[in-house]
């Protein structure tokens, strides 16, 4: 069975071989420093590993590695990095731990006093940066650039200024994208833009020179309690735009995309939520319900819902609001017991992620640890499909390589 073939078997709640995902998307995927440590354990020939998504240093994971690690899936990568640029024109550079790796022509960067690594939006140079990697850090933050806020003349355009029609430029990266992959293995996900409903992560807009509007992260989470119709007035608008992208897209790639991932904000800490779920119904879900709607009526996409933390008290609100897929299963939070998320849920959601824990097992575990806790949560979740592995959350970068090939191993075992 090929690995398109295993993701839809998971996505129809089908038994099948197990479907494995790594790379995907910008929360299923490994550090560079994981990906080239991978190379080598597996004996594949040496060389830089592109950095696909350069807030995360994420790599990118090559065919002939993916074959290695029978991974399943595949991104249609979208036009920009968070950081506003495209991948394109590679060349090589040096990070600060030493690794070679490869960086499209605009990560542009420079030292700070302090010598920490600051990025540019669009590569340039002339604006604020908008990253930050400091000294022993292996991955950026995003830098708050939040001017002045005057409550009596917000106005919602300037939290919109991220979002309109895409450009032919745009569009054409997608038609390469989607010719390049229309005969491939792999299944296939493409993440939307535009639709990221108050995504914590974009709010900042990294991508932007000179963002207005809210922008503070503290900022944007009291505005979810006082300032709604203001949050309403962008989501509202924002909606609108991307489902004519969508449309866009859809004329484009057709039904070859399985997956499409619609939002990255989370509701949830380690022990509880960032919002009440009235909360939640009120400022949320009306636009998710369209951006679902949309795709259901219109395509044959399954959709893809981001959310860390402990959502359990969401998951029968994010299946209303038209969401087949969650990710990336936080096990370990407060709530999210995994066979209890698999009995209440398991026939109406596929679980994307919960496969190993990357804040404790696959970091400070033993190899034995790793295969222990990959075969257990498989055992949970594997029955009558519904189930992608994934770690939860990206692999880190001091993962030690052992207990990633570990994990690949086990996984090897359940697939002979």
């Amino acid at each position: 069975m090929t690995g398109k073939a295993a993701l839809q078997a998971a996505l129809r709640h089908e038994e099948g071989p197990l479907c494995v995902d790594f790379g995907a998307t910008a929360v299923t995927g490994m550090h560079v420093r994981v990906v080239a440590a991978l190379r080598d354990a597996y004996g594949l020939p040496p060389r830089p590993v592109k950095v696909c998504e350069p807030y995360q240093m994420l790599g990118e994971v090559e065919p002939d590695l993916m074959d290695a690690l029978g991974i399943d899936v595949t991104a249609l990568p979208a036009p920009n990095t968070i950081f506003g640029f495209r991948n394109e024109n590679w060349r090589e550079y040096r990070m600060p731990w030493g690794q070679e790796v490869l960086v499209p022509e605009h990560f542009q960067t420079m030292l700070d006093a302090n010598g920490d690594v600051l990025i540019f939006p669009q590569g340039d140079r002339e604006a604020p940066p908008s990253g930050r990697m400091p000294v022993g850090g292996f991955f950026f933050d995003t830098i708050i650039r939040q001017p002045p806020i005057d409550d009596d003349n917000l106005d919602p355009s300037d939290n919109l200024e991220e979002f309109g029609p895409l450009s032919e430029a745009d569009l054409n990266v997608f038609r390469s994208a989607a010719e390049r992959l229309k005969d491939s293995p792999y299944g296939i996900v493409v993440t939307l833009p535009g639709t990221a409903i108050g995504d914590i992560a974009l709010v900042p807009a990294p991508f932007l020179k000179h963002p207005r509007g809210i922008r503070d992260v503290a900022e944007w989470y009291m505005s979810t309690v006082a300032r709604q119709d203001y949050l309403h007035a962008v989501f509202s608008e924002q909606t609108r735009i991307a489902i004519e992208n969508m449309a866009r897209i859809h004329a484009i790639v057709g039904e070859l995309p399985d997956a499409v991932f619609v939002c990255g904000t989370d509701f949830g800490t380690q022990t509880s939520q960032f919002c009440s779920v009235e909360t939640y119904d009120a400022l949320y879900s009306p636009y998710y319900r369209q951006i679902s709607d949309w795709i259901h009526a219109h395509t044959t996409w399954k959709t893809f819902k981001h959310s860390c933390g402990a959502v359990e008290p969401f998951i029968e609100h994010f299946i209303a609001d038209g969401f087949e897929i969650l990710n990336p299963v936080q096990c370990s939070a407060a709530g999210m017991d995994p066979a209890v998320l698999k009995q209440r849920y398991g026939d109406r959601v596929t679980f994307w992620g919960g496969g190993v824990d990357t804040q404790k097992t696959l970091p400070f575990g033993t190899p034995a640890d790793v295969r222990a806790e990959v075969l257990d949560r498989c055992r949970i979740f594997s029955p009558r499909g519904g189930f992608v592995f994934n770690a939860i959350h990206n692999i880190q970068a001091n993962a030690p390589v052992e207990n990633v090939v570990a994990m690949f191993e086990a996984l090897k075992t359940l697939r002979a």
